[in-house]
Parts: C-alpha cells; sequence; structure tokens
C-alpha cells in the first residue's frame, strides 16, 4: 500500500518539472556534461584563487595598520631616553626585533635588548640570539643569576634542582633579579615587551601604553593575535626561532616547555598552553606567569633595607659580622633578606617598627650574594627569619606565612626564643 499522493500547486508542479528535466536530460545535455563540469571546475578553481588573494589582502591591510601602531609605540618608547626590551626570542619578541631593527635602535643603542639567561634555556634559543645579534649588527645585554657566568655556577650556588624544591624562589633567582637588574643598569625609563591580549585572562585588557613618565610599560603588540605575529614574519622573510618548527608555539625554560599539537596554536591563549608544564604556585593553582610580568617585578631599587643610619635594625655587613653575632654571647633575632625582593620590600616596614620596640638585638644579613654561607642556617628563600641563640646553638626559624609577618608576631616569637 503505498502513501497517498500529494497535492502539487501550480508552484510545486514548475518546480517539479524542471527537477524531472534535470534527472532525465536530453540526448544533446548527456553530450555536453563533461564540457560543462570541466568549466564549473574552471570557475570553481578562479574562485578560489579569487578567495585566497582576497584573504591575503586582508591580513595585508590589517598588518599595515598594526604595524603603523606597533612602530608609534616604539618610537614613543626610544624618545624616552631609556628603552629597554627584554628578549625572549618568542615569536612576538622576534617582529618587535625586526621592527626595532627597521628603525635602527637596536643598532645605534637607543634601545637596548636585555637577555636573560637562566641557565635552564633550550640550547637553541642562546644559539638563536647570536643568530639576531649577527643579522641585524647589535649586542645584547646578558643578565643572570647573581654570583654565576656558567650553569656549573649556578649549580654550586643555587642548586640544580631549586626550580624543583621551590619554584617561586627559582623564578627570583635566575628571572626576576636578573630582569630588575638589566633595567637598572640599562637606566630604563620605558620597557618594551611583547606581553598581547591573546596571552590569556591575566593580560586580556592590555592597552599598548601603560605607567608614568620615566616608568612606560610598552606593549607595541598588545592588539596583535598569535597569528598576525607569523603572519608578519612569513610575508616578511623574517627567521623565526627554529623550535617553532619542531612544535613549539611559545619557547621558554626547556625544563617546562612542551610541544603543543599545531591545530591548537591560534586558539585563545594558545601559544602559552606548553609553558610552566607541571608547575603550580604556591596556593596550587596553575603556573602562568615566570614572575617577570606580574605587578611590581619591573620596579627597581635604588636603595637597599633597612638602610644605615635610617633604621634601628643591626647592619650586618658581612660574613665577619654575621659569625661575631652569633657567637656573641647574646641572642639575636635575623632577618635574612634579599633588597630586590617584593616579599623582604613587604616586611620592611614591620621589622623596622619590630625592632625600634623590642629590647631585643634585631639585625639584618643580605643573603642574596651570600647563600652558600647562609644555606646551612636554613635559608632557603626570602626573607627568612631566624633566633639566634645565646650558647652559639643552630638557629630557630620563624615559620610563620606572610600575614603573620606583624611587629607583635614578630614579639611573640622572638620573646618566646629569648
Amino acid at each position: 500500500v503505498g502513501a497517498p499522493a500529494a497535492r502539487v500547486g501550480p508552484a510545486r508542479a514548475t518546480m517539479a518539472a524542471r527537477m524531472s528535466a534535470r534527472a532525465a536530460p536530453s540526448r544533446a545535455g548527456r553530450h555536453c556534461r563533461p564540457a560543462c563540469a570541466a568549466s564549473r571546475r574552471a570557475v570553481t578553481a578562479v574562485a578560489a584563487a579569487s578567495l585566497d588573494e582576497m584573504v591575503l589582502a586582508t591580513k595585508k591591510e590589517r598588518l599595515a595598520h598594526l604595524e603603523s601602531q606597533a612602530l608609534a609605540a616604539l618610537d614613543f618608547a626610544a624618545e624616552t631616553g631609556g628603552a629597554t626590551f627584554p628578549c625572549a626570542l618568542i615569536a612576538g619578541d622576534v617582529v618587535i626585533l625586526d621592527l626595532l631593527a627597521k628603525r635602527g635602535y637596536i643598532q645605534s643603542g637607543k634601545v637596548r635588548v636585555a637577555f636573560i639567561d637562566t641557565f635552564h634555556l633550550f640550547p637553541e634559543t642562546v644559539e638563536f640570539m647570536a643568530q639576531k645579534e649577527a643579522e641585524y649588527g647589535f649586542e645584547a645585554l646578558r643578565f643572570k643569576a647573581v654570583g654565576c657566568d656558567t650553569k656549573d655556577d649556578y649549580d654550586r650556588v643555587y642548586g640544580a634542582d631549586l626550580w624543583k624544591e621551590n619554584i617561586e624562589e627559582y623564578d627570583r633567582v635566575a628571572k626576576v633579579e636578573p630582569f630588575q637588574r638589566a633595567l637598572k643598569d640599562t637606566g630604563c625609563t620605558a620597557m618594551i615587551n611583547g606581553r598581547r591580549r591573546d596571552h590569556g585572562f591575566e593580560r586580556a585588557f592590555l592597552d599598548v601604553y601603560e605607567g608614568k613618565e620615566g616608568d612606560w610599560k610598552v606593549q607595541p603588540l598588545a592588539y596583535w593575535t598569535f597569528e598576525d605575529c607569523f603572519d608578519y614574519l612569513r610575508l616578511n622573510g623574517v627567521p623565526y626561532h627554529p623550535l617553532h618548527d619542531q612544535g613549539y608555539p611559545s619557547i621558554g625554560d626547556a625544563k617546562d616547555t612542551v610541544t603543543v599539537p599545531k591545530e591548537k596554536w591560534f586558539e585563545y591563549a594558545g601559544e602559552r598552553s606548553g609553558r610552566f608544564q607541571g608547575l603550580n604556585n604556591q596556593d596550587g593553582s596553575r603556573k602562568t606567569e615566570c614572575g617577570i610580568h606580574v605587578d611590581g617585578a619591573e620596579r627597581t631599587f635604588e636603595r637597599d633595607l633597612w638602610e644605615a643610619g635610617a633604621s634601628e635594625v643591626m647592619q650586618l655587613e658581612d660574613r665577619e659580622g654575621l659569625e661575631g653575632r652569633i657567637n656573641a654571647g647574646e641572642g639575636t633575632a635575623l632577618v635574612v633578606y634579599a633588597p630586590w625582593c617584593q616579599f623582604c620590600q613587604a616586611a620592611e616596614g614591620a621589622w623596622e617598627q619590630f625592632a625600634a620596640e623590642s629590647e631585643l638585638p634585631v639585625a639584618k644579613y643580605r643573603g642574596d650574594t651570600d647563600r652558600d654561607f647562609v644555606r646551612p642556617m636554613g635559608v632557603e628563600s626570602f626573607p627568612t627569619f631566624l633566633w639566634l641563640p645565646k650558647d652559639g646553638g643552630k638557629p630557630v626559624k620563624y615559620t610563620g606565612g606572610e600575614e603573620d609577618r606583624t611587629p607583635e608576631k614578630f614579639a611573640e616569637f622572638f620573646n618566646a626564643q629569648a
């Protein structure tokens, strides 16, 4: 039993007739089918070629605008008289290098290029910087952990496994302190960097210009995308980091950087998805920043903490002074610190007030330049607060967290030790 016949109106009848005619072509139509198909293919090929050309044209138009904007930002930075570009040689940084070279800024030294060698970089990164220096005719300023010229030096002073034991301390030693020193040594008034909005939510609201007179941050690629960066490099024939061709969208330390499927590279935050693998912050959250671009990290400090003549804190200037204090026959409250450390800076006021109000000797010793000496005392990070017993015995560490670094908490702990 068949289905009932559908009612067909005049319009549908006409359409049905046309479809029937197509389904049963004439003998002449059958003969012209190959020629018609070839013609259609030719039209499709022309359309595809035109589409590719249109896409390329729009990319070039977009890049022309972005490049003009970026060059204006670099001009601004260069005219401040103290522009510094910390360069890690990721794709965006290579774009910036090329733009700076177009202006002649890195060749003339009007913009200084700083290269932070963490001693954990891929060998290809160090080699690629040398290639870029030769290509553009400039010399990058290299900055490393304090007291270290080689990886062997670093392992001896800080320990090869510091990044496993204390990632925050590793960041400060290998990245943040050299970064701050680079800005200080170059007299930086405008820090050029390659941060972009599409890097992830931490950077989603970046503007091209941030800061104030004498302390500018300039992000010339803030509105670019990762795809824009590669479009620029390819269209301008600029050699990029060789590890991109091995599957790395972004390149950091070899110890925690992995490859990423290329279909994920241009997703939002896709560029940095292979970075900081297996690393967490102290609060347990997944690590997404190295410490250089967190708030305040770019600040440099011309002064020491608890400066002589302006502080109640006893000044222990060298090993002899510290050893003398250990063997003085009276207990001493001691902070082992690094002046560049933001946590030490945050504790400065509380330790100063504690020293002013306490009847105990309260002292300081700079540990970042003498780690071999202070490490056996239990110093693993800065600041470390210690009680030095009057009998010269093993120091007792204050274990309170950041929220416990108050004059009252210090007094409670150290008075109990005394």
